[in-house]
């Protein structure tokens, strides 16, 4: 039996903070299962002199039916506005409802109107009023509290479900809401039941040491509550201005390289790629393709292996698109001594987290091997120094020597392949 689901999709227009209708976004499912969604911009919007594109290449601003089977039927320029992992738990723990009894169209309709990016959800072709207020930081202890609840799966009040709900990209599955500071709006991200160690303290000092290492970072601090931290990220797809926040567009690495979520589409994640599609989308494809080179080698040297497309994301503010700060950066320590391996294609070898595989495609980065080695020794002399840099950031000594053999193992070194 095929079905059909619609969703108005509307965009808080780039520097101003009105908010109108774009585009309609309709998924039927077949009756084999299969979803396709059909996009079009709505005649009043693309008439608009300030109208951009979602996607300059998917979702060109043109009158015409856009398809997508990718993703479940949606966009992946829509998709990242939705939800992440933690924020659908959300929503099932609120309309008490599982995973299988949701369409995707589910969750971008239930989800908060501050999600990532500009672009929110309805049922109706005009935006709703602004409904909600944010989060503040005497609120952490109570947030804190219904985020373990969800977890285990206890009851959780409802105003404070509508205070969890995140709608952001910067984090997973990890516990988090958006909280409002100086001006500012944060994602407040809180312990969760299987932290291995205080995981928010390491990802500070991790984000610390990025930054100390030449890369363009999220702005971090760290907020305690009772015995836990919250680390609190700065949401670099807002700024305020008298009267609100803008918003600027957000699109993750998933969908810069067109692919998706499952094995099916890992030959797609790839660094090498990622610098590819950089040379079309931004407006600095040369700095930010040394950017993401940089970033690729902290990866490596700190084995942080959650670097997914969903975890690298580009920007679009007044001026067009650019790399977006990094987030989500934690060393993960692995036992193997002979290879690591990140997620994304690092290299001609694959995914080793190596020195011969790191520099063996300098030039897909805009980079000489020379020039490419300085990077990654300046880098290193960094990072070498990262137990002092951790223990001024508070992280414990029990920590620290938890996460060890994640920072600069010795295959991190091998200038050959261990076969060749």
């Amino acid at each position: 039996m095929t079905s059909e689901r619609e969703a108005y999709v509307y965009i808080q227009l780039p520097g101003s903070l009105e908010t109108v209708p774009a585009a309609l976004l309709r998924v039927r499912t077949l009756p084999d299962g299969a979803q396709v969604g059909r996009f079009r911009y709505g005649d009043r919007y693309l008439a608009r002199p300030e109208a951009v594109a979602l996607d300059p290449f998917r979702l060109p601003l043109a009158r015409e039916v856009f398809e997508f089977t990718q993703l479940k039927g949606i966009p992946g320029a829509v998709r990242d506005a939705a939800p992440d992992a933690w924020g659908r738990r959300v929503i099932e723990h609120k309309l008490e409802r599982g995973p299988a009894d949701l369409e995707e169209i589910d969750y971008l309709l239930h989800g908060p109107q501050d999600g990532a990016g500009y672009l929110s959800f309805g049922l109706k072709a005009e935006p709703p009023a602004p409904r909600r207020t944010y989060n503040r930081t005497h609120q952490l202890g109570d947030l804190i509290a219904a985020a373990q609840a969800i977890e285990a799966g206890k009851p959780v009040a409802a105003h404070l479900l509508e205070q969890l709900d995140p709608g952001t990209s910067m984090g997973g599955a990890r516990p988090k809401a958006t909280i409002e500071a100086d001006q500012r709006l944060w994602l407040g991200k809180f312990p969760a039941r299987d932290d291995r160690f205080n995981l928010q303290r390491v990802e500070f000092a991790t984000l610390d040491l990025a930054r100390r290492c030449g890369l363009n970072v999220t702005q971090a601090r760290l907020e305690s509550v009772g015995s836990s931290d919250v680390l609190m990220l700065e949401r670099f797809d807002r700024e305020y201005i008298e009267g609100g926040y803008l918003r600027f567009g957000l699109v993750s690495g998933l969908t810069v390289l067109d692919c998706g979520d499952s094995h099916l589409d890992r030959d797609r994640w790839s660094y090498l790629l990622l610098a590819d599609n950089l040379r079309r989308w931004s407006d600095k494809p040369e700095a930010d393709c040394a950017e993401m080179f940089r970033r690729m080698v902290f990866n490596a040297a700190v084995t942080n292996n959650d670097d997914h497309p969903r975890n690298h994301a580009l920007l679009r503010r007044q001026k067009g698109w650019r790399l977006a700060p990094a987030y989500d950066l934690v060393p993960t320590p692995v036992i193997s001594l002979e290879r690591r391996d990140l997620a994304l294609t690092v290299g001609s070898y694959g995914r080793t987290a190596s020195i011969y595989n790191l520099l063996s495609q300098a030039g897909r980065f805009g980079l000489s091997v020379a020039a490419a080695r300085q990077e990654l020794e300046r880098i290193v002399a960094v990072v070498r120094q990262w137990h002092d840099s951790f223990l001024a950031c508070g992280v414990s000594a029990e920590d620290i020597e938890t996460i060890a053999p994640a920072i600069l193992p010795a295959c991190f070194f091998f200038e050959e392949k261990p076969d060749a």
